[in-house]
């Protein structure tokens, strides 16, 4: 079975760093599992990896599409899988969990494509109505997992049943491991030190022409939908002051971290290091350690 170290945490925790580090360490190659990345021109504001900083390790899924081109989480399992099956080891690093862990996991995506036609024949159709007739075309739905409210996710359970008899809760996951991996989760138990770094982080991609980076995007109609970037137009529109943007990116950047956190904890087996910002070759030790007994490099 194919291995795979995946190292995933909350932003601005250290991931890319430590990832090349294990990466010159190991002579592996890098799939970036982040959902902006990908996208050329979309630097800065995604701390995107420089060449410098890449040090001659090979990195996967970064710079390969035009901002405007879809990506998704599909796309990212396609691409990723490939890689992983090209090489006895690989290393995944990012912060966008679903995405790594529908790489490493069992998740299947055959569901049919959405079709509006088939929606528009319910539209008459109460949340109530629409979900009744949902229960009983499917009884085994997870009402706790599936709200009578949530109309468009109603629909689309429907649309499933209708098309491959298939419950909507077989639809995208099955808690199934299809490597060997070994997940390694960055930690600060000190929240506010986490957001403090977060905070002169994005103060450094200011410095460093994040504004100018994201002005040629909106000059050319190119609106990410990604924290760092949608957060100045607004300010470009005349609405809000340039000092109100960078604290918007800030606080969505501090919430992002506590969602990812939460995510992580939660969703995929991992195991913790805690960062040690002051002195990373410590965490770094502590974590080769572990990979060494991992990948049967000691007798421990």
């Amino acid at each position: 079975m194919k291995k795979v170290i995946a190292i995933v945490g909350p932003t601005a925790i250290g991931k890319t760093k430590l990832s090349i580090m294990l990466a010159k360490h190991y002579n592996l190659e890098i799939i970036s599992g982040d959902s902006v990345a990908v996208y050329k021109n979309l630097n800065i504001g995604s701390a995107k990896p420089t060449k410098e900083e890449m040090s001659g390790v090979k990195h996967h899924l970064i710079d390969i599409l035009e901002p405007t081109e879809q990506y998704d989480v599909f796309s990212f399992q396609k691409m990723a899988r490939e890689i992983i099956d090209k090489n006895a080891i690989t290393i995944i690093a990012g912060g966008t969990g679903l995405y790594i862990k529908s790489a490493l996991y069992n998740y299947s995506f055959d569901a049919p494509s959405r079709d509006d036609d088939f929606s528009r024949q319910f539209d008459a159709y109460s949340n109530q109505e629409l979900y009744s007739y949902l229960l009983k075309l499917d009884p085994n739905v997870n009402q706790e997992k599936l709200h009578m409210n949530n109309r468009k996710r109603v629909l689309r359970a429907i649309e499933i049943k209708h098309k491959t008899q298939h419950s909507i809760h077989e639809e995208i996951r099955k808690d199934e491991m299809l490597y060997d991996a070994y997940i390694i989760y960055l930690n600060i138990e000190n929240r506010d030190l986490l957001y403090k770094r977060i905070n002169e982080r994005v103060d450094k991609m200011v410095r460093d022409g994040l504004i100018d980076e994201v002005k040629t995007l909106f000059d050319k109609g190119i609106y990410p939908h990604a924290i760092g970037y949608k957060e100045f137009i607004p300010y470009f529109n005349g609405e809000i002051s340039l000092e109100t943007a960078i604290d918007e990116v800030k606080k969505n950047s501090r919430h992002l971290a506590k969602r990812q956190m939460t995510w992580f904890r939660n969703q995929l087996d991992t195991h913790f290091y805690e960062v040690n910002l002051e002195d990373i070759n410590e965490t770094f030790n502590a974590i080769v350690k572990d990979i060494d007994i991992f990948l049967g490099k000691t007798n421990a």
